[in-house]
């Protein structure tokens, strides 16, 4: 497979076309086969021809402070019954929203006295259409999806919505009161709740912001060469955007692109402050943290570290190293909460992990899924991994720096494309081992997992078919739970 050439035009979702919007994931159906979704992926490979993305349809208009009512009238409704049932004569017809939502347990089951349980809570199910960001924030879980429209959830109901100029919402971070969007069209939209109504969110910001592009295009030295022959503002991204990611203060915002490229951005006053040209294909993920160190994961089969250093007032990014270097594609990086170890993602199926203690050395991999890893996310000591298998892992990391597969979660129809997980003790739960997990899948759905470390040493959940164990790149065999 050989590399992208500067005459290629622009990047694509997957390793093959992509379907027509009335293709095979119109149906709410459970009979998808998990390789002929592999052309949905939103990951970028190499070597693939150019395919126009379809005009999407708006969902409705963004509320406002004085839809208050109109709200109501969706907020309350919850679903009951079996994944997949017609809702059609459930919904009100007032209610124009393409969600449903259905309880797969009960908050009674899901308890502090059941404090033990880890599996499915609940579904939130699309008409149509596919789900490729979330990020969660409490109680309160954001859903991007190829809408104009970021979905606000709180408790499993729908809470509320905003809507944006672009569709293919591809990542979505929190910071204090504002959530940041990253889209298709090359842009980031910053959003921020009313003081006067959490339910509405405010647009107050786009980076790179009109005022900026004017100011550089006014000197050609702002002028980059991008593509053949073609120039861009270095400032903006002319490409989508796959991967957002804030610095361990928050004050910096790093979003890596398909035109190859890392932007650094001034969260307090939304200015571009430096582009890294990082890679020779697609990036696919950026992560930040470590002491002053950016990571950047590429369709080139690279992960490489970069160090953040201040010359004066200024910012300015040095590569250290080329810390992987294969043929797969590398798909998604993660940073554990104690910034200590390093995940990557790939697109063969396997986990890399590199350690602080190592001096960043590959400390080992692991392998627990049969395709492609799409996403990664931390919480704790606990590591999740979502694939194109369907498939969610989840990883604990021991004492000496082994890694054990504890659970699978296993209930999707479609690839697992993001992951965002919570702890309950935010949100009111007494247990000390209980995390909550949200799964944006291509089956068209969010679900939400109660996920106990408890419960995975003891009364194991459900497995997926196949095999029972999971290996490391060591030849150390951790025990699975069968079915």
């Amino acid at each position: 497979m050989k590399n992208s050439t500067a005459g290629d035009t622009a990047h694509n979702d997957a390793n093959v076309p992509r379907p027509k919007p009335a293709g095979k994931f119109t149906n709410n159906t459970n009979d998808h086969n998990p390789k002929e979704m592999v052309d949905e992926l939103s990951f970028r490979l190499r070597d693939m021809p150019d395919i126009n993305v379809p005009q999407l349809d708006d969902d409705i208009d963004s509320p406002t402070e004085d839809d208050a009512p109109q709200r109501d009238s969706f907020t309350s409704r919850m679903l009951f019954g079996p994944l997949g049932a017609s809702t059609s004569t459930q919904m009100s017809p007032l209610t124009r929203s393409p969600w449903a939502s259905y309880v797969e347990r009960s908050a009674t089951d899901s308890s502090d006295a059941n404090a033990n349980y880890t599996g499915l809570v609940a579904s939130l199910v699309r008409e149509e259409g596919n789900i490729y960001s979330l990020a969660a924030k409490g109680d309160m879980l954001y859903t991007g999806s190829d809408s104009k429209n970021i979905r606000v959830w709180k408790n499993h109901k729908e809470f509320s919505w905003f809507k944006s100029n672009s569709g293919l919402v591809k990542a979505i971070v929190i910071a204090g009161e504002k959530i940041f969007t990253g889209h298709q069209d090359g842009k980031i939209r910053v959003w921020k709740v009313s003081a006067k109504n959490p339910s509405v969110h405010k647009r107050v910001g786009t980076l790179p912001a009109f005022t900026s592009i004017v100011e550089k295009s006014m000197k050609p030295k702002n002028y980059k060469e991008v593509r053949g022959s073609h120039k861009n503002i270095w400032i903006k991204h002319f490409d989508a955007i796959s991967s957002l990611s804030f610095s361990e203060d928050q004050s910096l915002l790093y979003s890596g692109s398909w035109d190859t490229t890392v932007k650094v951005w001034s969260v307090p006053d939304f200015k571009c402050l430096e582009s890294i040209a990082a890679h020779e294909d697609a990036i696919n993920s950026v992560v930040a943290g470590l002491d002053g160190l950016v990571f950047s994961g590429s369709a080139d089969g690279t992960v490489k570290a970069w160090r953040r250093e201040y010359e004066g007032k200024r910012t300015k990014h040095f590569f250290i190293d080329n810390m992987l270097k294969q043929e797969c594609a590398v798909t998604s990086l993660i940073i554990n909460k104690a910034g200590t170890v390093v995940y990557c993602g790939s697109s063969d199926g396997f986990l890399y992990f590199w350690e602080r203690e190592k001096l960043l050395s590959r400390a080992g991999s692991l392998k627990g899924h049969k395709m492609a890893v799409l996403c990664l996310e931390a919480a704790g000591d606990l590591v999740f991994s979502g694939s194109v298998d369907t498939n969610i892992c989840v990883w604990r990391r021991e004492k000496g720096g082994e890694h054990k597969c504890l659970c699978v979660l296993s209930g999707h129809t479609g690839p697992v494309k993001c992951l965002a997980v919570e702890d309950e003790r935010g949100m009111g739960s007494v247990c000390r081992c209980r995390w909550t997990v949200y799964s944006g899948s291509l089956d068209k759905s969010v679900k939400i997992w109660s996920v106990s470390t408890e419960t995975a040493e003891g009364e194991r959940p459900q497995q997926p078919s196949g095999s029972s164990r999971a290996k490391s790149s060591s030849g150390q065999i951790f025990s699975r739970m069968r079915e």
